[in-house]
């Protein structure tokens, strides 16, 4: 892939991303689908908040966007819960998993359609930097207060369902399918405004 598509998808990946929540209660054997690195579809919209509390289930994904649509500007009521929005067929790269007691926090990088070989087969800097930041925040989150606004019955049919998979568990998208190839790392400067594709260590010079 050329630099230059390199950077387009990057920076519509990571340009603006923020942070957002959404909590369910799942059983284990669905909560275990997720594995670090996979690729999933979610079919339906997203509904998340960019309210952060503690965790008002057993498991919470923490979804890392820059594309939502925000519903507070349609609608006063969504702006007392943070509603924010995605459209119906979102990919997600699995970032990270992480689990506190029988809490468990799924880390979701939404990337976009046309990139999800790319993602599959890369791991990047950026990558890591949100990871330890979801890290951080699912720390500090657990034992938070809940929200009330955000436990209303309404919210919670909206949060209920499973992402990228059916309530039985069928995943929506096999992410085996897709061509693996050599993994790439790829560092981004972003001050710089340059990527770095399988960038030698200094003592490989030598």
């Amino acid at each position: 892939m050329k630099k230059e598509r390199l950077k387009t998808i990057y920076n519509e990946t990571f340009s603006g991303l923020k942070l957002f929540y959404r909590d369910t209660i799942l059983p284990e054997n669905l909560i275990s689908k997720y594995k670090i690195g996979q690729i999933i579809q979610e079919k339906g919209f997203t509904d998340m908040t960019s309210i952060g509390g503690g965790l008002s289930g057993n498991l919470r994904y923490l979804i890392a966007s820059a594309h939502p649509k925000d519903l507070s500007k349609f609608n006063p009521d969504s702006a007392k819960i943070g509603h924010f929005l995605l459209d119906s067929i979102t990919y997600f790269k699995v970032l990270d998993i992480q689990k506190i007691g029988d809490k468990t926090q799924v880390f979701l990088l939404n990337i976009p359609d046309n990139s999800i070989s790319l993602f599959k087969n890369s791991t990047s800097n950026l990558e890591e930097e949100i990871i330890e930041k979801a890290q951080k925040r699912f720390r500090e989150k657990i034992d938070a207060n809940l929200i009330p606004e955000l436990q209303t019955e309404e919210w919670r049919e909206r949060t209920k369902s499973p992402l990228g998979m059916t309530e039985n568990g069928e995943l929506f998208f096999d992410d085996s399918k897709i061509k693996i190839e050599e993994l790439k790392r790829i560092e981004v400067d972003t001050e710089k405004k340059i990527i770095h594709i399988n960038k030698k260590p200094w003592w490989k010079f030598w």
